[in-house]
């Protein structure tokens, strides 16, 4: 088996139907299998793929893990030289397991991969060609800083908005909404950190294999379309708490030891403030 694509399912049925036929409407000579995980939707999702893609192998949780444990799920019983995390809300093109896959087996050093993503507007997703959120990236982005000078490379750490979407090249991390993982450097990094739920572990993921000494890439030869909410609509709490706490999970697993007293202290403020600035917004927001 030459791929394994997890794609982890929760209450996005008629998205996730849509992912999945994407996905075997590819023009590629390689074999994959599709792993599906329901983090408990309780909206008919397993019945529905094993009528409508009995081929599909499914894991029916009983409760929501969350995004790392799930994908975990899927990983622990994957059969594939690759594993790829697939979000369910996006549409592949019929080209991308075949250009991805043939990249990555043409660049041995290459430790995971994403492709370019977009929304469905045309407009690119930014989300798909990182640095690492270090403090000073952190501070630029959190604050507006490098919307304010987009092609200013010191303001543009995190989301590389100086660098052209349509040219390839190494990056610190990419996004889990599409990343292409050599099976390799699973086994010497190992899987997802479970202790991020929803947010955070796919740039801790990227972390770990580029410390490990593998390339994280991005190659935009080939993309996905990205159907992610509609920024106007309200957010559960869970979801902006989850995103804030996974900044500082990831702040302390990787940089509180790297800095000082006085930094930790105000990238722990900067983030509390970003917090309380989300939960302001959001509750303005209309409910849909």
């Amino acid at each position: 088996m030459d791929l394994s694509i997890i794609i982890v399912n929760y209450r996005t049925r008629e998205l996730t139907l849509e992912c999945i036929a994407s996905v075997y409407a590819s023009l590629t000579a390689y074999t994959y299998e599709i792993i599906l995980v329901d983090n408990a939707s309780n909206d008919g999702m397993i019945a529905a793929a094993n009528e409508r893609f009995p081929q599909v192998i499914t894991i029916d949780n009983a409760e929501n893990v969350g995004f790392s444990r799930a994908n975990n799920q899927g990983i622990r019983i994957a059969q594939g030289r690759y594993v790829l995390l697939l979000n369910s809300d996006t549409i592949v093109q019929p080209d991308t397991l075949e250009v991805m896959l043939r990249f990555m087996d043409e660049h041995p050093e290459v430790g995971a991969s994403g492709c370019k993503i977009v929304l469905p507007d045309g407009t690119l997703d930014k989300a798909c060609k990182r640095g690492f959120p270090t403090p000073s990236a952190s501070f630029y982005y959190a604050f507006g800083f490098s919307k304010l000078f987009p092609k200013v490379p010191r303001f543009n750490q995190y989301q590389l908005g100086y660098l052209s979407p349509d040219e390839e090249y190494p990056i610190d991390s990419l996004v889990g909404a599409f990343m292409l993982i050599r099976r390799e450097a699973i086994a010497q990094v190992g899987m997802l950190d479970e202790a991020f739920f929803m947010y955070g572990e796919d740039i801790d993921w990227c972390y770990r294999i580029k410390e490990a000494g593998w390339v994280n890439y991005y190659y935009p030869c080939t993309h996905i379309v990205h159907y992610k909410g509609a920024s106007s609509r309200r957010k559960p709490y869970k979801i902006i708490y989850e995103f804030h706490r996974a900044m500082i999970l990831f702040h302390n697993k990787h940089y509180r030891k790297k800095y000082s007293w006085l930094t930790n202290g105000l990238v722990y403020i900067g983030v509390g403030v970003k917090f309380a600035l989300s939960l302001a917004r959001n509750k303005l927001r209309p409910v849909r």
